[in-house]
């Protein structure tokens, strides 16, 4: 279900990326203050604004301690992902690649920078953690084994030729793996540990640019929706 999750806000978060090019063949300075564009504007910013309640919610305990006893944590991340990337496609359809103001252009660049930032932290991260997890029982299993504890055994296939290995899988023997090769495995191991270390302490830190970026979205988001009242609506 995750893996099917994954694919799903990954298609959806490169068509956010990729969206904004489209100035290149399209653009309709019109579109984005006509009823249409406004109706479509309001619905990313209500998305965007639904968004806000899972990191608002898991941050501010009485409110979680309320919130949880209707609705889990786990549905509330699902509306996160799926309105976080709803809201931008819509909101890039709204500009309708007309980006000639500073406040819209860094709008769509801090929305991007959200939207991937809380991809890579969401599912990448998890795969590098879960990656981590199964390296940490492999390397303790290892570590047990050179301290003394009893050796594994690695099965030995028996040689097989001709059409026989096209017909028939043959059950090899066992044999145990000597101390020099786990010594060699648990090398291999722990360099990789360190790896998968080094990319979470990187992954921490998108996350942590998606929570900064976040709030600078919520703040250019407000900003933007008051210039449109104060220079006024034109479909009205």
């Amino acid at each position: 279900m995750r893996e099917r999750t994954a694919t799903i806000v990954g298609a959806l978060v490169l068509l956010v990326l990729f969206f904004p090019l489209g100035f290149v063949v399209h653009v309709s300075p019109s579109f984005p203050g006509s009823l249409a564009g406004s109706l479509v504007g309001i619905a990313a910013a209500l998305l965007m604004v639904v968004a806000l309640a899972y990191p608002v919610v898991k941050r501010v305990p009485w409110l979680k301690d309320k919130v949880t006893k209707r609705v889990s944590m786990a549905t509330l991340l699902a509306i996160h992902i799926y309105a976080g990337v709803a809201g931008p496609i819509l909101a890039a359809a709204h500009s309708a690649h007309k980006f000639n103001s500073p406040l819209g252009i860094g709008l769509v660049a801090t929305m991007m920078v959200v939207v991937l930032s809380g991809y890579v932290g969401r599912f990448l991260l998890a795969r590098v953690a879960k990656g981590a997890r199964g390296r940490a029982g492999e390397l303790a299993t290892l570590q047990a084994a050179l301290a003394g504890g009893a050796l594994p055994n690695r099965a030995k296939a028996p040689p097989i030729t001709g059409l026989t290995r096209f017909l028939f899988e043959r059950q090899g023997k066992s044999e145990p793996v000597t101390r020099e090769e786990v010594a060699l495995a648990l090398a291999d191991v722990e360099g990789a540990v360190r790896a998968e270390q080094a990319m979470q302490r990187l992954l921490k830190r998108w996350t942590d640019l998606h929570i900064v970026t976040g709030v600078l979205l919520t703040v250019l988001l407000v900003l933007h929706v008051w210039a449109g009242f104060y220079f006024g609506l034109r479909w009205l």
